[in-house]
Parts: structure tokens; sequence; C-alpha cells
């Protein structure tokens, strides 16, 4: 799990990789800072054969008072998937729908996080990922998406300032640990405004009680992986916005952990967090605790999610749960944020990718 060590804050821009595909620097940060030179990886002797195994994905998330609803891009080397879902808080009632393409075929995903655009589009399937002034312009067509046509079209308000949960960490393998990482960019807290229409349904999105999120990750994965994570967006009662980010399972975490409080888009940097819950009941309750006292948190689930794929290469199975936390967390300046029924979600992932 997490580690107790203290944890390596970087502050140099860099490029990810040298040129012997062995990782820079290790350790998190409040911004990208490292370029994702993805060429240099490597992984096999043969460099051909490098893409197919980096892992590269945009996965943008959107949390209303009733409604939840995600948008995906993904190309895993050998396949890429392009994939939405819709979840109602109130009937506990989800949909979604996937598209598997081989050698990720149709899907453009650019370099680094803060620039280019995300994009897949095949005539009738479109989703588009882009980068605005100070925003983030999600757009989805999908067409009979459960027997109903779903358009969707958002802005994200992104401040230059706004800080996120970035880390780069290897992986914590026997074999090619200097060659194996993951570089990921989490962003909470995202004020939203837009639509989203589904057959003659249509629900709207006000920076005022909806925002967004992002998980940006490349990296080069074990073959047979496995994480924890938890996440909320949402507002506290005097209207300051208030994000989580918690996680474990995968790399080598001696020099960072994902753990973080983002508060009013300034990020707090947790260390170890220790979790617990059941594998055999996903519906009980989760409990989340710091050794060092700064977060103490309980987790309700009132939905589940689950997700299974086998295609031979790639199999997975997520059980995303969401639910609502209660408890306490200490920033950095000791203010005790107390949360009370923040809508958020905690999934268990393992995959064979």
């Amino acid at each position: 799990m997490n580690t107790t060590a203290p944890q390596t804050e970087l502050t140099q821009r860099s490029p990810l990789l040298a040129a012997d595909g062995q990782l820079t620097q290790v350790g998190w940060s409040r911004q990208p800072l490292l370029d994702c030179n993805l060429e240099n990886a490597r992984f096999y002797g043969l460099r051909f054969l490098q893409r197919f195994r980096i892992k590269r994905w945009d996965y943008y998330g959107f949390t209303t008072p009733d409604h939840f609803f995600s948008a995906t891009l993904a190309d895993l080397g050998y396949a890429g998937q392009v994939f939405i879902y819709l979840i109602d808080f109130t009937s506990g009632e989800y949909h979604e729908a996937t598209l598997t393409l081989p050698l990720a075929q149709g899907i453009a995903i650019p370099r680094n996080s803060t620039e280019g655009d995300s994009t897949f589009d095949n005539g009738k399937v479109r989703l588009a990922f882009r980068h605005e002034e100070n925003a983030r312009h999600i757009s989805v067509v999908w067409p009979q998406f459960a027997g109903r046509d779903l358009t969707f079209d958002v802005r994200l308000s992104v401040k230059p300032d706004h800080e996120s949960m970035t880390i780069v960490v290897p992986m914590n393998t026997a074999r090619f640990p200097a060659r194996r990482f993951y570089y990921n960019r989490k962003i909470n807290c995202l004020p939203a405004e837009g639509h989203l229409t589904w057959g003659d349904d249509r629900i709207d999105f006000k920076p005022t009680d909806t925002l967004g999120n992002l998980d940006w990750g490349r990296g080069i994965w074990d073959y047979r992986s496995f994480w924890v994570w938890a996440s909320a967006s949402g507002f506290l009662p005097d209207g300051r916005t208030v994000g989580l980010n918690l996680g474990f399972g995968f790399g080598d975490t001696s020099k960072a952990t994902e753990n973080a409080l983002v508060l009013e888009g300034r990020l707090h940097k947790l260390g170890q967090v220790n979790f617990q819950y059941s594998s055999q009941n996903f519906r009980q309750p989760w409990k989340m605790s710091s050794p060092d006292g700064r977060l103490q948190l309980e987790f309700t689930p009132f939905v589940e999610r689950v997700a299974k794929a086998n295609l031979v290469l790639i199999t997975s199975e997520v059980h995303q749960m969401f639910g609502r936390y209660r408890g306490t967390i200490v920033a950095d300046d000791g203010e005790v944020i107390h949360l009370d029924e923040l809508i958020g979600w905690a999934e268990e992932h393992h995959a064979h990718w």
C-alpha cells in the first residue's frame, strides 16, 4: 500500500523519459511539469513494439446534484476504447456504451495534458475534448445510446493557477522497474456549463451546482494491474469548492502518493491513506483514514456500477461505487474541513492489459 516516507515535490521542468527510457524525475507536483516524450520508451528491444505496451487515456466526469456523466478516449496500444456512461442518482439506473477499436484506430490523443485535442469520429459516434483559453470544451454525439440519441456539450472553466494532483512513479515490479511507469494528472472541481440531451430529456449543467474532473493517464503498466481510486468534486456549505483524490494499488509510491484535498483550486497534499472495504460486498460502507490523523472519512455507497470486459488480450472488471462522503480532512494551514453528504465515488479495478 502507500508509504509513510517523505514525499518528493517536483518543481523543475524536464522531459519525462531520458534517452534510455528511464524516468528523469519521480514524485508529485501541483502542475504538470514533465514533457510526456513517450517516443523515448525503451520497454522492448524492438522499438516498433513499444506502442503496444503504452497506455494513454483522457477520462472526463461531470457531477451534478442528480446525475453523473462520463466520457473517455483510451489508446491501450493494441486496442482502443471509446465509452460513455450516464448515472441517475435518484433511481440508481445507469447506462453505458463502448466501442472497442483494433490498434486504437481513429482515436487521436495529444502528447501532454496542457494542449492539443483528443478526438474520435467514425461518422456516427463523435467525441471531442478540446483545449480553449482557460477552458476545456467537451462534446459528445452518440446515436441510439440505450435506445435514444445522446448529445453532450459542456465547457469546463480551468483557471491557469488551478492546481491538480500530478504524479510520476515507477511500477513496483521486479522486472524492468525503471522502464515501467505511470504519469498521471487528476484535476478536480472544474465549474461546468452546458447541457446533455438524451431523447426528449435534457440535463442542464450550471457552474453553481455542477463540477467536472479529468483523469489524464500515460504510462507503461504491468500486464496484471490493480488499483483503487476514490474521488469527489463538490461544494462546502459556505460555497467553496472541495475535491478529493485518493488511491492505492499501482506503482512504487515511496516518493509520491496520489492522495490530496483540493480546496478552492489549491491542492493540499496528503501522505498515506488506508482503505477499509469489502471486496465481497462493495455496498458496505468504506472507511479511509490517514496514520497522521489528517483524514478520517466514511463513504456510504448508493449506486454500484459494474463494468466487465473480456477481449482476450484485454480483460477488466471494475466496481465503481457512487455514494456520499462524511468526515474530516485537515488542510495545510490547519483548517478542519467537514464533509457531510459530499457525493463522489470509490472503485476497485482489476485489469489484464
